[in-house]
């Protein structure tokens, strides 16, 4: 069953392929969005606004989000409990 996670704006990404997610910030992540834009392995769900979490895929994929990171994993959080209960 694949489990499906709101990455914001209505875009939805596989919760079972997340790997990390993490804050945009420091110069090591900039470096890792430059190498997945290079290699046509971003995947920018912001819709032009401010890029809050970066979250990288087990397929080498990295996903820009305007979300916070705490929301994000909030949400998979909660998802997973809903899971676990039915």
């Amino acid at each position: 069953m694949i489990r499906l996670i709101n990455i914001g704006f209505g875009n939805i990404a596989s919760a079972g392929r997340i790997v990390s997610i993490i804050s945009p910030e420091s110069q090591p992540i900039k470096r890792l969005i430059k190498i997945a834009r290079d290699n046509n392995k971003l995947i920018d769900a912001t819709y032009g606004r401010r890029t809050r979490a970066v979250i990288v895929m087990d397929s080498d994929h990295v996903i820009l989000s305007s979300v916070q990171p705490e929301t994000v994993s909030q949400r998979l959080i909660q998802h997973d409990g809903v899971t676990d209960d039915a």
